[in-house]
């Protein structure tokens, strides 16, 4: 009896000798087990580049802008538009734009295609492009004879009055007719600079009562 109480006790300090290393084994074994099998950490999210493709579509649409005093500025239609976040800007096929003045003064326009800002303030019309103002009165309040501008290209800033363009242009003004390589008009102060091969047909005035042509 006294020789297996003294083995077991042999047996008993020999372990205990070991216990420690044994512990700090499963221990490691554990902590590993933890490590594989924790969800990972949360990635900061990297931002996407922006790419000039469309988020969204618009089909037989018509949008409208109006003033603080809730009056019309601008109106522009189209068969079909696509807006592209990387710009802010709408382009439109057939589309049409109508803008107000704050003198009242109607400017419309029409083109086989338009590429306008976020606030249709500058608006570029592209294939058979048509602006024309209507008859009216300045801001002195003299008479405005119609206008109408003809082109492959036409570039609008409606806030500022003004029609440009790099490519070969036509100018109604009233009777007379203008023909140009590139144009760069302003309506505040009334002048309008014709570049290139500038060509022109003045009428004399029309005898009062006589029928507009």
């Amino acid at each position: 009896m006294k020789r297996a109480l003294s083995v077991f006790g042999l047996a008993f300090d020999r372990l205990s000798m070991y216990l420690p290393i044994i512990l700090t084994g499963l221990l490691a074994l554990g902590t590993y087990w933890l490590v594989r099998n924790a969800p990972d950490l949360i990635k900061p999210s990297v931002p996407k580049a922006v790419t000039h493709e469309p988020d969204f579509f618009m089909r037989d649409f018509t949008v409208r802008s109006f003033l603080p005093d809730g009056s019309l500025h601008s109106e522009i239609s189209g068969r079909e538009g696509r807006h592209y976040p990387d710009t802010d800007t709408m382009e439109v096929d057939g589309v049409r734009v109508r803008t107000v003045s704050p003198q009242g003064l109607v400017t419309r326009a029409t083109a086989d295609r338009g590429l306008s800002n976020a606030d249709a303030s500058e608006i570029q019309l592209f294939g058979n492009a048509v602006v024309v103002r209507d008859e009216g009165k300045t801001t002195d309040g003299k008479p405005a004879p119609r206008l109408e501008f003809r082109g492959d290209f036409l570039h609008v800033f409606s806030n500022d009055e003004k029609v440009r363009s790099h490519l070969p242009v036509t100018l109604m003004r009233g009777r007379d007719r203008f023909t140009a390589d590139s144009l760069d008009y302003d309506h505040l102060s009334g002048i309008a600079n014709l570049r290139g091969r500038v060509r022109g047909q003045i009428q004399p005035p029309a005898p009062p009562g006589a029928r507009r042509p």
